[in-house]
């Protein structure tokens, strides 16, 4: 027996949309209320649902326990570095894959693919041991430099500039006596704007969650990112909730507008491989 294309009706679809945009919200609602009171309030019964008045007061104790403007500038720092290196390697990496022929590329590109199916945790010893060999622990080069290079990124970039960057038009501009750099400068990256937006926004908001990166190789906390932080106001005698929660909100503030602005950007990015 085959099921119908279109079991569901219109209403239907927009209350099931509406529920699912509301268990999206709730927890950001929450954390927003909970910025805005004390501690004592934050653990009565019954929780608090509206906003309160010690929103200043979780502010104070937040920047006088941890250097919060240091820390939110190194994340910012750090976040914009890593995009930034992400997408010129990642841009490079899969437009090679896509376009060049040369030995080995199957092994290679598989090899690279095979990277995505280890877990994450596998690489924080070997991590720590090459950044202690280089020299860089507690530098901020230790965060974006390693990551520069995902295999994520360069499996996006190759699918996408295999379906939006014509053959035709690479042989032509070689043909004209344009160089490799001026194609891949001149006509590529031009071409490659949603997928870049999409793999950007992706590896800020990778960056800027990031606390296992920063927890491994970083020592000084005036040079730790906000993440980690905002860990030194949790101890098991006298944890401020409020002031954790009030910097975990005003940290997640960026991030929403930046999804805000860039939304259209990354449905797009994803998108365009499944359209085209």
């Amino acid at each position: 027996m085959s099921l119908s294309r279109h079991t569901m009706t219109p209403l239907g679809a927009r209350l099931l949309v509406g529920l699912g945009a509301v268990l999206m919200i709730l927890p950001f609602y929450v954390m927003f209320v909970f910025a805005t009171h004390s501690r004592t309030e934050i653990f009565a019964v019954p929780p608090p649902l509206w906003f309160g008045n010690d929103l200043l007061a979780n502010f104070a104790i937040l920047t006088e326990r941890i250097p919060f403007w240091r820390n939110l500038g190194w994340s910012l720092y750090v976040a914009l570095i890593s995009t930034a290196l992400t997408l010129l390697f990642c841009s490079m990496g899969g437009y090679a894959f896509a376009m060049f022929e040369f030995r080995f590329k199957k092994p290679l590109f598989g090899l690279v693919l095979g990277t995505m199916l280890l877990p994450s945790f596998m690489s924080m010893i070997p991590s720590f041991m090459i950044m202690d060999l280089l020299g860089w622990i507690d530098q901020p080069r230790a965060l974006y430099l390693p990551g520069a290079a995902s295999a994520f990124g360069i499996f996006l970039m190759r699918q996408y500039v295999s379906s939006a960057v014509p053959r035709e038009l690479i042989e032509a501009a070689r043909m004209d006596g344009c160089s490799e750099m001026g194609i891949y400068a001149r006509i590529v990256l031009p071409l490659l704007k949603p997928a870049l937006g999409t793999l950007g926004l992706i590896a800020f908001i990778g960056s800027w969650n990031n606390f296992v990166g920063p927890l491994i190789v970083m020592r000084t906390p005036e040079n730790f990112t906000l993440p980690l932080a905002l860990r030194l106001l949790q101890n098991p005698v006298d944890t401020e909730w409020g002031a954790l929660i009030a910097g975990a909100a005003i940290a997640t503030v960026p991030l929403i507008a930046l999804f805000a602005l860039a939304s259209r950007q990354l449905i797009a990015g994803l998108t365009a491989g499944a359209v085209k």
